[in-house]
């Protein structure tokens, strides 16, 4: 599919980005990585992949909104990386089967993978609807059950295998109005504890990342309310939001070989919001 020019071209490039970021080598010789990041095309999702990109791995990036998801990976390949978009609508069990089946085809496994998908809905527990609430559990937690089921297999058959959830601070705390997130959160990170325990023995290590406030998209209405913005700005020590290539650099060091013997955790990165 690709000429040996272009081969060596991206060699280059990959190089060129190891020399600029100062990413350690162990990473780059896995430049032959594939990773598959769910919610890629904006936000933490997006930061993840580009902070993949600059190590040289192979990217199959998914997300519902195909525009932004032609910007992500346009952005990807321009750092020297292999990348592909799939439009999937990760709730829907046919829909993985398909990525599944189209993604081991175009790269022929996956070595990485990143359950960065989620949604939030903030109203008071009695005003939900059953539809809005199985909405957030099915994006925030039964979708990382189908993708893990889908892949985990030839990771097992491959023996190696990095499993990243994207978890939360409220995984471990919550606020009011936050009933679905949280459940959904803390069950995330109860699957991520028991697969890792399963998968130990296989080479895969499984662990969350739990981001307290970040300046992403989702949070946009919250930062855009003077009120609500002091607010959250108060409980943080740090005493400011968290930026995404923060996360993006967190999860490279995780599918790295240095980070082999961190399974069955997630890290807490919250600019202090916990310790309090």
């Amino acid at each position: 599919m690709f000429s040996s020019g272009y081969h060596a071209q991206t060699a280059r490039q990959r190089v060129r980005a190891v020399a600029r970021y100062n990413i350690p080598m162990k990473i780059e010789r896995s430049q032959e990585r594939v990773a598959l990041i769910t919610g890629a095309s904006r936000g933490l999702g997006k930061a993840m992949a580009l902070a993949l990109a600059r190590a040289g791995i192979r990217l199959a990036l998914v997300a519902r909104d195909s525009e932004a998801l032609v910007g992500a990976v346009s952005e990807a390949r321009a750092l020297g990386a292999e990348a592909e978009s799939f439009r999937v609508d990760v709730t829907d069990e046919q829909q993985i089967g398909q990525l599944q089946h189209d993604v081991l085809a175009r790269f022929g496994g996956v070595d990485i993978l990143i359950n960065n998908a989620g949604i939030n809905a903030r109203k008071p527990m009695p005003e939900f609807t059953l539809a809005e609430w199985n909405r957030v559990i099915s994006t925030n937690l039964t979708s990382p059950f189908l993708m893990c089921r889908a892949l985990v297999p030839q990771m097992k058959a491959r023996r190696f295998g990095r499993i990243i959830n994207m978890t939360s601070i409220m995984s471990h705390v919550s606020i009011a109005e936050r009933t679905a997130y949280s459940a959904s959160k803390a069950g995330l990170l109860g699957f991520t504890r028991a697969l890792a325990l399963e998968l130990a023995g296989d080479g895969i290590t499984v662990v969350g990342i739990s981001p307290g406030p970040f300046a992403t998209e989702m949070n946009t209405t919250l930062m855009n309310d003077p009120e609500k913005n002091a607010y959250f700005l108060s409980r943080i020590p740090a005493g400011r939001w968290g930026k995404v290539e923060e996360i993006g650099q967190l999860a490279l060091f995780l599918c790295s070989e240095d980070a082999s013997f961190i399974t069955g955790t997630d890290i807490v990165i919250d600019g202090g919001w916990c310790a309090q």
